[in-house]
């Protein structure tokens, strides 16, 4: 596993890095996330990234996590890996539980020290940006949960380009840098190429990629159509069915050539190609087994791209 500085900061991410959002709640089976958790450390991965809100239901995710800890990475352990965590979508009732004021995230980052049994986290995030809130509030509170020492860093989630660029300034003046942006990214999703990463390359802010396999589309999954057993054929699940066009399934499946040719599947040609921007500091996967986890690692085995090869890929993508 190979680590990357942060932005301008002491701080080192791995390539790819581990996110909670699905597998770790409480409708899952724990022993699986517990060796998913372990084996991903294993084989070099020191961040695991959380939020708040993470389940099914939400907080169970954090409150697994806790437990994980607690079995695996007690004492010196625990000042070898990153963990994150976030706050700013919807987490309990009334007008507190929600969005970005300082009564909430400040809150919110108790309750979630308190589900995973920890004092601090590495990494705090503003989840998304409040259009409500000034945003000298929110950073406020970004700022104070680094003081109080419940957070190293922080960062920020979902910011356009332009509000990015006012949250980074704002954390300056205050003291606190803003460590990292996560935003969602992929070969199916790229806002970012559009303005952001030239706003965080020019403050020195790293950059974490989420969703990187578009929940699941840039796999070998959907080449044949909408299988029962996929997030596009559950109602409750985030990607859905009219997402699965048939153009875009014959874009998956030109990609796929590729990848073949690549000596990789669809998966790891698709998080690899994120990998070639130095300015993505690190790659967020899920995982649902021990097997999915060390397949999509093994896409570091490759992540150099010829011109050729670029230069289809993009063809096939507009």
């Amino acid at each position: 596993m190979k680590y990357n500085r942060c932005g301008r900061s002491g701080l080192l991410l791995p390539e790819i890095s581990l996110g909670l959002w699905h597998n770790f709640g409480s409708v899952d089976n724990f022993d699986n996330a517990e060796s998913i958790a372990k084996e991903a450390f294993d084989k070099g991965i020191t961040h695991f990234d959380l939020a708040n809100n993470y389940g099914p239901v939400p907080g169970s995710a954090e409150e697994n996590f806790g437990k994980i800890l607690w079995h695996n990475f007690q004492g010196n352990l625990r000042d070898e890996i990153v963990i994150s965590t976030k706050a700013g979508y919807t987490m309990w009732d009334g007008p507190y539980g929600d969005w970005g004021s300082r009564k909430y995230l400040l809150s919110s980052l108790d309750q979630s020290l308190k589900r995973m049994n920890i004092d601090y986290v590495d990494i705090f995030y503003s989840h998304r940006p409040d259009p409500e809130t000034p945003i000298e509030e929110t950073m406020m509170a970004l700022d104070h949960a680094v003081r109080s020492g419940k957070a190293l860093y922080v960062g920020i989630s979902n910011y356009s380009a332009e509000q990015t660029r006012v949250a980074v300034d704002v954390l300056k003046q205050l003291g606190t840098p803003c460590l990292i942006h996560q935003a969602k990214y992929s070969m199916l999703e790229r806002w970012v190429e559009n303005g952001l990463l030239d706003v965080l390359e020019e403050k020195g802010v790293g950059c974490i990629a989420f969703s990187p396999l578009a929940q699941g589309l840039l796999t070998d999954k959907y080449l044949n159509g909408i299988p029962e057993n996929s997030r596009a054929h559950n109602p409750n699940g985030h990607l859905k069915e009219d997402e699965v066009t048939q153009e875009r399934i014959q874009k998956l499946i030109q990609l796929n050539e590729i990848a073949q040719n690549r000596n990789q599947s669809l998966a790891q040609m698709a998080l690899a190609w994120l990998q070639k921007d130095k300015r993505i500091t690190s790659v967020l996967i899920g995982a649902s087994s021990v097997k999915q986890l060390c397949n999509n690692i093994d896409c570091l085995e490759n992540t150099e791209f010829t011109h050729d090869e670029l230069n289809a890929i993009e063809k096939i993508l507009v």
